[in-house]
């Protein structure tokens, strides 16, 4: 139930130093500061503060400009965060989502978003329907012309929103990654996160290590999370494991034992998924041979 506050610089006022100061007083402990002013510019910061978030908690921000590019932007994150069972204040204003007259006020900038949306659109149509009668051809000319703040300014904004939807997922999936990362490779941490999902939001690989790589490049990971597996051989690694097993629980038959590697996503030396009882017999041999089990056959040899 902790309050997170968040302050961003404007382009008038290039400190933080009063939102600050009024973020602390009405009791955030924690405060993600925003440097970067420019609407173009991803804001990293605030990435993180959304993160951090987690149920229960409440976003607290000085005035509603210092949160969204937009009214629309702005109720696309508030409206993340009441998914995530967040809330959102707004010292300035009388946004506050855990409060019902808050929450009124909440709808009421959603039906003038709506039809600020619904005007723009209208005149769009209009723009595009005169441009036709005058021999043109529609289109975004600013960036036919390679206008590169607009494209970069739409880049940042696809970003924006492809990292909100990972960070309202992230519990999903991130906790896997990093419990699995570095050691097991893209295909088997999946199959893993997959797992415990249902089959319509299943990840591929790619996906999941893309997912991955823009975390860390926003400071949410560890960098560590994208290594290599290290270069052991997958026998050898295998041997150990099921080494260990054995020995935890010397009265495992062949087929438990496979069935704790299948739990595990543990794949055979070929690269299989379901563990037969002589690939187990024969890595527990080995296992024997470099004096990893004794010699008894009473470890994992009951079929």
């Amino acid at each position: 139930m902790a309050l997170i506050g968040y302050a961003r610089v404007s382009t008038d006022d290039q400190t933080t130093a009063a939102q600050m100061d009024v973020l602390r007083a009405v009791g955030c402990a924690t405060i993600f500061e925003e440097k970067a002013s420019g609407a173009s510019r991803a804001r990293p910061e605030l990435a993180r503060t959304l993160a951090r978030l987690s149920r229960g908690d409440t976003l607290v921000i000085w005035k509603l400009d210092r949160l969204g590019r937009s009214l629309s932007h702005l109720l696309e994150v508030i409206e993340d965060l009441r998914g995530r069972g967040c809330h959102f204040r707004c010292l300035t204003s009388p946004i506050d989502t855990a409060s019902p007259h808050g929450t009124l006020v909440l709808q009421m900038l959603g039906a003038v978003a709506e039809y600020e949306r619904s005007l723009i659109r209208e005149r769009t149509r209009a723009g595009l329907a005169a441009a036709r009668a005058r021999g043109r051809v529609g289109g975004n000319p600013k960036l036919k012309q390679g206008d590169k703040v607009t494209a970069q300014r739409l880049a940042d904004r696809q970003r924006q929103l492809y990292l909100l939807e990972l960070t309202r997922t992230a519990e999903e999936w991130l906790p896997t990654v990093r419990r699995l990362r570095p050691s097991r490779s893209w295909a088997a941490v999946t199959r893993a996160v997959n797992a415990k999902l249902p089959p319509g939001r299943h990840w591929t690989a790619e996906r999941l290590r893309r997912a991955v790589r823009v975390f860390v490049d926003e400071g949410l990971a560890n960098r560590v999370l994208l290594d290599k597996v290290p270069s052991v051989r997958a026998d050898d690694r295998l041997m150990v494991l099921v080494a260990g097993i054995a020995r935890a629980n010397p009265k495992l038959s062949l087929r438990a034992i496979g069935a704790q590697l299948e739990a595990m996503w543990e794949t055979t030396p070929r690269g299989g998924q379901t563990w037969a009882a002589a690939s187990v017999k024969n890595l527990l041999d080995r296992a024997r041979a470099q004096g990893l089990l004794s010699a008894s056959p009473s470890v994992g040899t009951n079929d």
